[in-house]
């Protein structure tokens, strides 16, 4: 007998799968073992000095486990601190709900002494008792007994209140309180330094004394503002040179929770007061918070410095911002912050700590951004507004350019909008002209840290031997950066930003300044449609330039979009002005398209281009007084010249766009005519010719063919629906005959064409509508007629392998005998009982689930079987 394979080989084979599977074997062992040992209790702890495992043998109730390497000693798991914690938690509190219990409660059976007497005894029982733990180590235990010490404290303080000084004001009693029990507290903790509570809660205590002093002297708001302040420098001083990092911490908490408050005091004093003498008071309590944040950022680490120069720089704008502030209008007082955050910015080249200067520059840049944020909702005003017009289209002009745009802002408080935007745009513009000494300025912020301060020129941008702040930050020397330091914006993404910004904004700024000056419609309509003008040759020059999706010409090109989405919506309250910035649009967006060379912004102008070419058509129609049926054709135009566009350009990027553009246009066309029957089948059978005619393409033929004939078919059903024809076979069959004796000569000579595209027209031109009618036939003949047509097509189809006529035959053979059997149907379903056929859904559904699998290969066959059929 023959082996396959060969003995031999069939040998090694089994020798091989043997062999890994007592290597795998060997591996479930070993780790049986280690789980074994894991799960086992662990072994006393040999005696001190006694290492078995340090002389090779295996320790002791551990058999099976991995052996450990020579001298290590498996360490034994500590007693958790957990359960001890817990406990002297939960006695402490119950220490000082007894204490509190005792002094409100069970004051009044005692005497003045016996009371001064205990209160006195266990405080300071409660103060010695942690200094005798530390020194037997029991840390935990003083700790637990330390905060013991501080209620008692806390309520020493209520009792001498209470019974000695009953009479004294309480907030300024608890100034003082406040005050000593922070010293005591500070004093007892730097003497037991070991304990962590004394110190901290001294911190929290020192938050107090001067805010209740001011309060109980009813000073002023000024006065608790600069209260507020100097607890936030006492804090700031503990956080940079306090002990530990719990008291750090505390402070921390502590500075910014004060000095948030005295800034929202002076902030509020600065912008209510009522001219500038009156903001200057506020201005120095800002000032002087800015000097102290300043101050703090000299020495913190850095992100607390960057923090302190965000705030130095804010509280520096409100508080010299603030005073001429006081003397403009409400309209104008963001310039004066606006200018005062510019200004700001300077502090880059003041010799700051570089995180500090960053501080400081980010705060300008809030400032700045605030502005703005104040100032875009009027533009968005502006290039929103005309929507309004939408409802009464050509209404008439009306007399000015707010009266256009419907808005109900008040425009006389927003005067100062158009100029922070050209502010803003004209700094930006700077930057971007002049980038190089930009850097320049910007170079010391931007260094990284392992630059070498004595080398000459580090971190200068261009500096021979010097690293880049960041990756192409100079885009003019060349610079790079070494590995390892983090990817930052390249500065021609950063200079392109600015441009970017610039150009936005001065778009920006001349619309507003057109509302705040109130010009008459005309001016406004002509100078918006200027400014498309304007930014499509950017962004026709900024594409040619070679650049590619820089961020100015993109800026451009969305800009003119928006701009003649928004120019076009104001046009719509004049007739006049409507086709003269439309027309205009057109002319404009076909001549960038025309000139631009780079594919994306090409292809934009064009739709674009399309677009107003069709809104110009509808004007026509409107302006002949056509109902919206009757300028349907009209729309039209336009489609065709894009399929006449799209035979010249071929195959350019820009056909396809452009095509499906039209071809959008058609379908508005379309939706105008639908409520009018016989202009409904005019326009579907317009729409056919254009798609006709695109399927003379090569390219194109492929799916215009198919929608032109489906146009067609549709138009012809639309058409004898609307003349209320009732034998539709009459005017069907003279061409669904002619059709497909034209079908059996393509197939005859192209074997391999499609029965979609040699049979599918012809007998979708009369079978469809035959079953749209007979669906509404009462008699008989018309279905059966039908039925046996499509059961012979079906057939055929079955015979011949011809995918057309298997489907379309199936389909209306189907439908017609749902049509005949649906009375029955429907006899049968109102005879049986109402819970019979959702029963029969859910046996259907659970049938169809068991055999899902089978089902969709079912499917997949019969899908199969199909795709090879012609």
């Amino acid at each position: 007998m023959e082996h396959v394979p060969p003995p031999a080989e069939e040998l090694a084979r089994l020798d091989r799968e043997l062999a890994e599977l007592d290597a795998r074997r060997a591996q479930l062992l070993t780790r049986r073992a280690w789980l074994l040992a894991a799960l086992r209790p662990p072994a006393p702890t040999a005696a001190p000095g006694w290492n078995p495992s340090a002389w090779g043998a295996p320790p002791p109730g551990r058999p099976g486990a991995p052996a450990q390497p020579w001298g290590y000693v498996p360490k034994q798991p500590s007693a958790p601190r957990s359960a001890q914690n817990v406990l002297l938690t939960l006695g402490g509190l119950l220490l000082m709900i007894a204490a509190i219990a005792f002094t409100l409660v069970s004051w009044g059976s005692m005497g003045i002494g016996g009371r001064s007497a205990v209160l006195a005894a266990v405080t300071l029982g409660a103060l010695i008792a942690p200094a005798v733990l530390l020194r037997r180590g029991l840390a935990a235990t003083a700790e637990a007994l330390t905060a013991l010490a501080l209620v008692l404290t806390l309520l020493d303080v209520y009792a001498v209140h209470a019974v000695a000084a009953p009479d004294t004001d309480g907030l300024g009693f608890t100034a003082v309180a406040s005050a000593v029990l922070a010293v005591l507290w500070a004093a007892y903790g730097l003497a037991l330094g070991k304990l962590r509570l004394p110190l901290p809660a001294a911190v929290v205590l020192a938050q107090w004394p001067l805010l209740f002093w001011a309060w109980a002297a009813g000073a002023p708001a000024l006065v608790v503002g600069w209260a507020l302040l100097a607890t936030a420098v006492l804090d700031g001083v503990i956080a940079l040179w306090g002990k530990g990092s719990g008291v750090r911490v505390t402070a921390c908490v502590g500075g910014s929770a004060m000095g948030f408050s005295a800034l929202m005091v002076g902030l509020a004093l600065s912008t209510t007061a009522s001219g500038p003498l009156g903001a200057a008071a506020p201005g120095a309590l800002l000032l002087a918070a800015a000097a102290a944040a300043l101050a703090g950022a000299w020495r913190a680490p850095k992100g607390f410095a960057r923090t302190g120069g965000v705030v130095a720089g804010l509280a520096a704008v409100a508080a010299v911002g603030g005073v001429p502030a006081a003397a403009l209008s409400d309209g104008w007082r963001v310039l004066a912050y606006l200018l005062c955050g510019l200004a700001v910015a300077g502090a880059v080249r003041a010799g700051l700590p570089r995180d500090a200067a960053r501080g400081v520059l980010a705060a300008s840049g809030a400032v700045v951004a605030g502005a703005l944020v104040w100032a875009l909702p009027s533009l968005a005003a502006v290039l929103l507004g005309p929507v309004t017009l939408l409802s009464d289209v050509w209404a008439g002009s009306p007399g000015g350019f707010r009266s256009a745009l419907g808005s109900t802002l008040p425009w006389s408080e927003l005067a100062a909008a158009p100029v922070v935007l050209a502010l803003v745009a004209g700094l930006l513009g700077a930057a971007y002209r002049w980038w190089p000494s930009v850097v320049r300025i910007a170079a010391p912020l931007a260094a990284p840290r392992t630059a070498d301060a004595g080398t000459p020129g580090a971190g200068v941008p261009g500096a021979a031997g010097a690293a880049a702040p960041w990756p192409g930050w100079s885009g003019w020397s060349g610079a790079g950066v070494g590995a390892g330091v983090r990817r930052r914006p390249s500065g021609a993404a950063l200079r392109g930003a600015a441009g970017a910004g610039a150009l936005a904004l001065g778009w920006g700024a001349l619309l507003l300044a057109g509302v705040v000056l109130d010009v008459p419609y005309a001016v406004a309509v002509a100078g918006e449609t200027a400014l498309v003008g304007g930014l499509l040759a950017l962004a026709v020059r900024g594409a040619g330039s070679g650049r590619g999706a820089s961020a100015v010409p993109v800026t451009a090109l969305v800009g003119a979009v928006s701009g003649a989405v928004s120019v076009g919506l104001l046009s719509l309250a004049s007739e006049g002005a409507a086709y003269a910035v439309f027309g205009a649009l057109t002319v404009l967006f076909a001549g960038a398209a025309f000139r631009v060379g780079a594919e994306v912004p090409r292809a934009v102008f064009a739709v674009a281009s399309v677009v107003w070419g069709t809104v110009l058509t509808g004007f026509a129609g409107r302006s002949l007084d056509l109902d919206p049926h009757e300028a349907a054709p009209l729309v039209l135009l336009v489609p065709a010249l894009t399929v006449l566009l799209g035979a010249r350009l071929r195959r350019n990027p820009v056909a396809l766009p452009v095509e499906l553009t039209g071809a959008l246009g058609a379908l508005v066309a379309v939706g105008l005519a639908v409520t009018d029957a016989p202009f409904l089948a005019l326009v579907l059978a317009l729409c056919g010719v254009l798609a006709a005619g695109a399927a003379v393409r090569p390219e194109r033929r492929p799916v215009a063919g198919y929608l032109a004939a489906a146009l067609f078919v549709l138009a012809t059903w639309v058409r004898l629906a609307a003349s209320e024809v009732s034998f539709p076979e009459a005017y069907t069959l003279p061409v669904t005959v002619p059709a497909l004796v034209v079908g059996v000569l393509r197939r005859r000579g192209d074997p391999e064409a499609s029965s979609w595209t040699a049979y599918g027209p012809g007998l979708a031109a009369t079978l469809l509508p035959s079953l749209a009618v007979a669906w509404t036939d009462t008699d008989w003949l018309r279905p059966l007629l039908l039925g046996v047509a499509a059961l012979v097509i079906t057939l055929l189809g079955a015979r011949y392998r011809l995918q057309a006529l298997l489907v379309l035959g199936g389909v209306v053979l189907a439908l017609d005998g749902l049509h005949e059997l649906a009375p029955y149907v429907a006899q049968v379903a109102g005879a049986l009982p109402r819970w019979l056929p959702p029963a029969l859904a859910g046996l259907l559904l659970l049938v169809v689930g068991a055999t899902y699998e089978q089902r969709l290969r079912d499917a997949r066959r019969l899908k199969d079987a199909l795709g090879r059929m012609r």
